[in-house]
Order: structure tokens, then C-alpha cells, then sequence
């Protein structure tokens, strides 16, 4: 069953965690430490975050199916990019 976006949102942390797994290639390590940058930054409804997640996990991977590798640049330093980028485009 190939599943939208907005269908796995709602579901339970494992499921969802299993989706982004499965799509983008990232470990549980990964998926943590973006969702707590995230909570961080004051994203603190969950369905928010998940929404949060996913754009940036397409913002680095595009239509392209994950490797859950992030480069050189690392994990941090590409989440900061996505994030001046929303804040570029809130302006």
C-alpha cells in the first residue's frame, strides 16, 4: 500500500518513524535528532513537527529516494539551511 504524506501524519512514532525509514533512508539516530531540532525551534505540536520533517527531509532529498546520508555539510548544518530558507520565505 503506497501511503500519502498526509495519511501516516496521524499514525503512531514507530509507523511514522518507518515511513521517513523507508523513504529517505534514515536511521532512528537521524529521525530523533531532527525531531528534537525541531521541538526546539518551538514546533511542539506533533503533527506540526511530522510536517516539519517530512519538507525538510524532501527539501534535502527531492523526489529522489533517500539514502539517509547527509554529506558533508551534516545533519545540523542542513537543517539551519532549511530553516533560513523558511525564514527567507515567511519575508
Amino acid at each position: 500500500m503506497n501511503q500519502t504524506h498526509e495519511q501516516v501524519i496521524n499514525k503512531t512514532d514507530l509507523h511514522f518513524f518507518r515511513y521517513c525509514q523507508d523513504l529517505y533512508g534514515i536511521n532512528r539516530g537521524v529521525y530523533n535528532t531532527i525531531e528534537q531540532w525541531f521541538y526546539n525551534k518551538d514546533i511542539l505540536n506533533i503533527v506540526d513537527r511530522r510536517k516539519y520533517i517530512l519538507c525538510f527531509l524532501e527539501f534535502v532529498y527531492g523526489n529522489e529516494k533517500g539514502d539517509g546520508k547527509f554529506g558533508k555539510e551534516g545533519l545540523v548544518n542542513k537543517l539551519k539551511r532549511f530553516w533560513e530558507r523558511l525564514d527567507t520565505q515567511m519575508e
